[in-house]
């Protein structure tokens, strides 16, 4: 069974829980900071919000990838990642520099264990 959880416009999904597994995506929300560790920090707010309303948590995220609009400012993203991450349960990471629709300058999509 497909579970859906509603997001903040009626044609998406904040996140989608199939058995055991979670799938969620995530931008920061508004206002939208022009701080790439700010808006991931954000990011991985609403990743918490999402997981646990599927009943999982960050320590059970499988992979995640992270898009960035700036890849020369990946270390700030990777700053709130090493302090919002399960340093314990560490997920398979990937991250990519694309074009993000402004003001977003930072995308996460996770897959997760419940």
């Amino acid at each position: 069974m497909i579970t859906r959880f509603a997001g903040l416009t009626p044609n998406r999904s904040r996140a989608v829980a199939h058995d055991d597994l979670v799938f969620t995506v995530a931008v920061a929300p508004d206002p939208v900071s022009s701080s790439m560790y700010e808006q991931t920090a954000k990011a991985l707010a609403c990743i918490d919000e999402s997981l646990a309303l599927c009943g999982s948590d960050k320590s059970k995220i499988l992979t995640a990838i992270v898009y960035v609009a700036d890849i020369k400012q990946k270390g700030e993203m990777n700053r709130a990642w090493d302090e919002w991450v399960d340093s314990k349960n560490p997920p398979m990471r990937a991250c990519l520099g694309v074009d993000l629709e402004p003001p977003h300058i930072v995308e996460i999509v996770v897959t997760a264990a419940k």
